[in-house]
């Protein structure tokens, strides 16, 4: 219901439609401290660790440098605010507004096929991704991946440069190889 609305997972996608405005980011993991801190750029962050973890001090310095709000407590629910924002509703009863909520989603693969083919795969800070080398072929000769499958930051502009790259690669493997 509020995925790419008020829930969202890349400010380099996002973060100008929501900057200015109150920001959350919704923990999956520690790397939430990383997001937080650059999140921070588009607006006054409080960083929801929703019970997952507790910052170490150098963590906790690095969210204080760059003015996160650190909140350990567990997320109970996410509502609509009226208008295009979110209430974030906390397990001890409070509650926080944010324009939008950010978020790391661990990702998987939306096919067997890669696996079907015999591709390795590397665990990516987000999730299994399709090894590739620097031609965008995978470890099986002749077999080409490219966009979220084979890397870990995903952004719409890299996905499409990475798959005219591999299209390139492909093509003249079949005329060179």
């Amino acid at each position: 219901e509020h995925w790419g609305k008020s829930v969202l997972h890349c400010p380099y996608c996002h973060g100008y439609e929501v900057a200015g405005g109150p920001l959350g980011v919704l923990a999956t993991g520690p790397m939430a401290v990383h997001q937080a801190q650059l999140i921070a750029d588009w607006g006054d962050v409080t960083l929801f660790a929703n019970g997952l973890f507790e910052p170490d001090a150098e963590q906790m310095l690095a969210l204080e440098r760059r003015n996160v709000r650190f909140e350990p407590a567990g997320v109970a629910e996410l509502e609509k605010d009226g208008s295009d924002g979110l209430i974030v509703s906390l397990e001890d009863g409070r509650k926080a507004g944010v324009r939008a909520l950010f978020t790391a989603p661990r990702n998987t693969m939306a096919s067997p096929l890669a696996e079907q083919l015999g591709c390795t795969f590397t665990e990516g800070f987000l999730g299994p991704v399709i090894t590739v080398d620097d031609r965008q072929q995978t470890t099986v000769k002749g077999v080409y991946a490219a966009g979220d499958a084979a890397r870990s930051m995903h952004n719409i502009a890299f996905a499409v440069s990475g798959g005219a790259f591999a299209g390139v690669c492909a093509h003249q493997s079949l005329v060179f190889d």
